[in-house]
């Protein structure tokens, strides 16, 4: 009976994973704000100048073997110097997703470009497209089905019962856009005391996207993903500390996702305004709730032109008897040419701020 309990197991994820690519579900991120091309084209160049941020997430590992997806992201303005009109932003970034026996690769590279319009000193809103290939790869004799099982034992010279035998690989292309909201109000570089910004957003993926996008059924079009957003960095009043909240609504086809959260971030060292030996430095930590899947405590790690964070989806969905609540472990590692959140807040030009 163990024997056959493991079987169907092994059945059940199996199904789960060639299911949710024959349904086309997108990977993800807890870390989201720190993954901008993943829910907002538009976000390209709205922060920062130059920006690259590397993601690595690992997950399941105590299910199944692990799912394990990489990601790569870099963001450039183009004539940023022209702050008091418009400008724009190239975006490139690239996500390779590795998951179970059955070895089911994603890789999505994109191009993305953003135009990004100052409407006064506090508020800019810009609009961004970008689009790329879907290339995807399932090693099918990897997979293990409750119909090879005998009553004792494992044959895979046995029918699998299914109707047809799931192609190894398919290829398409991706285009995706979206519109974002940005203000951002303060007086001073580093905004210990005074600095507030916050965004708002929403953005579609996979927008008129060809069929066949599956491995199992010939024409399976990928549903499109609808992203609703907003983010924040409020300062508490009479403190160097500031609370950011944020928010995050996807749907795509019949899958939906709610997450909500808060980091509370801590200034340790406020950027000087006439030297540059004295570097900005914070500390965030807080946590998230992604609506009945998992709890994640999160930190994050900002050093002069740097960031580190860190994330562990603890999990609380169905799958816990299994999963014994473990999730998944996810780093960011950010570089940002200009130190702190960027360009000054509130000002006209390209100096720092935090």
């Amino acid at each position: 009976m163990h024997m056959k309990t493991k079987y169907i197991v092994n059945s059940f994820l199996a199904f789960l994973m060639v299911n949710q690519l024959s349904k086309a579900q997108d990977i993800h991120f807890s870390q989201y704000t720190e993954t901008p091309s993943s829910i907002n084209p538009a976000l390209a160049g709205v922060h920062y100048n130059t920006r690259v941020i590397a993601n690595f997430r690992t997950q399941w590992g105590s299910v199944a073997t692990s799912y394990q997806t990489i990601g790569l992201s870099f963001e450039q303005t183009i004539k940023a110097q022209k702050l008091k009109g418009s400008y724009f932003a190239i975006a490139l970034n690239i996500y390779r997703d590795a998951a179970g026996d059955a070895k089911l690769n994603t890789l999505n590279p994109n191009l993305g470009i953003s135009a990004v319009q100052k409407i006064n000193k506090q508020i800019k809103i810009s609009e961004g497209i970008q689009g790329g290939l879907f290339y995807r790869t399932i090693d099918v004799n990897g997979l293990r089905w409750d119909k090879q099982y005998n009553g004792y034992e494992y044959n895979s010279s046995l029918s699998n019962g299914e109707p047809s035998t799931p192609r190894s690989a398919i290829t398409s292309y991706d285009i995706g856009g979206g519109v974002n909201f940005n203000y951002a109000q303060s007086e001073k570089f580093f905004s210990s005391k005074d600095g507030n910004k916050f965004d708002l957003g929403a953005s579609i993926y996979h927008f008129a996207v060809p069929a066949k996008n599956s491995f199992i059924i010939t024409d399976e079009k990928l549903y499109a993903r609808i992203c609703l957003y907003t983010n924040g960095d409020f300062n508490i009043p009479n403190s160097k500390n500031a609370i950011m909240p944020s928010l995050l609504y996807m749907r795509q086809g019949p899958s939906s996702q709610f997450i909500l959260g808060a980091l509370f971030k801590f200034i340790l060292v406020d950027q000087s305004v006439y030297t540059a030996n004295r570097k900005p430095c914070a500390i965030s930590i807080g946590s998230q709730y992604r609506y009945r899947d998992a709890i994640i405590p999160q930190v994050l790690v900002q050093y002069d032109k740097y960031a580190f964070g860190a994330s562990y989806d603890i999990n609380i969905s169905a799958l816990t008897p299994a999963s014994k609540r473990n999730g998944g472990l996810e780093i960011m590692l950010r570089y940002n040419v200009s130190p702190g959140y960027g360009r000054n807040l509130g000002r006209g030009d390209t100096r720092a701020s935090y």
